[in-house]
């Protein structure tokens, strides 16, 4: 058993590095700039070489070792969770929708040992998210809210999770861009240089035709970062909306 727990630290670890974030080949250029910024669950280490990058492969029979192994001791909530966040990233990488259907298994499993664990939480959440965005299903960012929620509920000022949580409104079909402001602003609150609240604020402000509000959200946006990845995009949306034929 120490063996394997072992093992299960060590992937947990390495994946970290490369670990993913399922939508960073799926979102426009605009939208994964801004994610690429500050999102938590995106930790690239670009120095890695391309030798150590291969080096972390895993063989399908490796994983389905592991997963066997998390089968066969399901009280273990060490175990449970240190697989599940490992493959999980590793499943985000690949985005292979079938590992993140059993990586769910694992961390609902994990999370049911212990329901008030944050990292269980937050993984279950992206997860949901991805899936979400993904295969455009609204259900699974309804799923993503409830695990954010209850991340939420133990620490309201999450400024991470409470934007993510407001993204799931913004990526919706359809998108609810109201319900995706109020939850930037209370982000804002908290932390009023989030650079990426404030870059998803503004583009729901621009979507709800809030172009004043917009162009105050791009200065405070340009006062924290002029160099912002894909300033000028955002900045060529409020000059489109303004020049809109009125209707």
């Amino acid at each position: 058993m120490k063996s394997n727990s072992l093992w299960i630290s060590i992937v947990a670890v390495i994946i970290s590095f490369i670990g993913g974030f399922i939508l960073a080949n799926a979102f426009n250029r605009n939208e994964l700039d801004v994610l690429r910024a500050e999102n938590s669950r995106l930790k690239t280490e670009p120095e890695k070489s391309e030798q150590n990058q291969s080096e972390l492969a895993l063989t399908e029979d490796e994983i389905k070792q592991r997963i066997a192994e998390a089968d066969q001791n399901p009280t273990n909530f060490t175990f449970q969770k240190n697989l599940g966040l490992g493959l999980y990233r590793y499943a985000a990488m690949k985005q292979d929708s079938v590992m993140l259907g059993e990586v769910e298994k694992i961390l609902v499993r994990a999370n049911k040992l212990n329901d008030r664990d944050v990292e269980v939480l937050t993984a279950l959440g992206n997860l949901q998210f991805d899936v979400g965005y993904m295969k455009k299903q609204n259900e699974n960012f309804a799923k993503a809210r409830e695990y954010y929620a209850a991340i939420l509920a133990q620490n309201p000022r999450d400024v991470n999770v409470r934007t993510d949580y407001g993204l799931t409104y913004f990526l919706q079909n359809p998108a609810d861009y109201e319900k995706a402001v109020s939850e930037f602003q209370k982000s804002l609150e908290d932390n009023p240089k989030h650079e990426k609240t404030l870059q998803f604020l503004m583009q729901s402000q621009v979507k709800t035709g809030n172009i004043k509000e917009a162009e105050i959200t791009w200065g405070k946006l340009k006062e924290l970062n002029p160099n912002t990845p894909a300033f000028a995009e955002l900045q060529t949306q409020i000059t489109m909306s303004e020049n809109a034929p009125k209707k």
